[in-house]
């Protein structure tokens, strides 16, 4: 099957990945996001299938057992994990595909799809990512010491990916993002 392309936006959480993706989505007719499922709980303005498909722990081991995701991940005690078949739906439709998804999960994913371009976005600080985890879970979330020490080893990783960016201000980082997708639909 001829693949189109694969944009594998990653970074820690706070870093803009999700509103990156949801401006190439806008932008970009031809890109299709593949919707990933968490055990996690909603957030306040989420729902089913926005941002995740959210099920729980048990349902989530039985999907691993059946195979049914191309990658999965345990991260802050909560599941992750991209699904196969809406790949390979997109691709039958001639869609490129974008995610966003965490290093564990997009190193999972680069073995599987070695022609994904993965993206690492950083924040431009420790304190901006802090200010924006917090402005975004409408105060500290408990878990805030644990995703900050996260964030910083996932930097410290951040060269085993295609490209890296800086995400100081979102038209400026979006403009660098939009180059890269440009030049990969180009070469598509």
């Amino acid at each position: 099957m001829a693949t189109k392309p694969i944009i594998i936006l990653v970074g820690p959480s706070g870093a803009g990945k999700s509103t990156f993706l949801e401006k190439v989505l806008g932008d970009y007719t031809q890109f299709r996001d593949i919707i990933t499922y968490t055990t996690r709980p909603m957030r306040k303005g989420e729902s089913e299938g926005n941002p995740y498909h959210f099920v729980t722990r048990e349902r989530f081991e039985e999907l691993i057992q059946e195979k049914f995701f191309v990658e999965w991940a345990r991260v802050h005690d909560k599941y992750y994990g991209s699904p196969r078949n809406p790949i390979e739906e997109a691709w039958l439709q001639g869609l490129a595909i974008i995610m966003d998804l965490d290093v564990q999960g997009a190193r999972a994913f680069k073995k599987e799809f070695p022609q994904a371009l993965t993206v690492f976005i950083h924040p431009p600080s420790i304190d901006e990512l802090r200010r924006r985890i917090v402005e975004r879970d409408g105060g500290a979330p408990k878990d805030l010491d644990l995703r900050l020490e996260n964030a910083q080893k996932e930097m410290a990783v951040s060269g085993e990916f295609d490209r890296q960016m800086i995400n100081r201000e979102f038209s400026q980082s979006y403009a660098e993002l939009k180059k890269m997708i440009d030049e990969l639909l180009k070469s598509s």
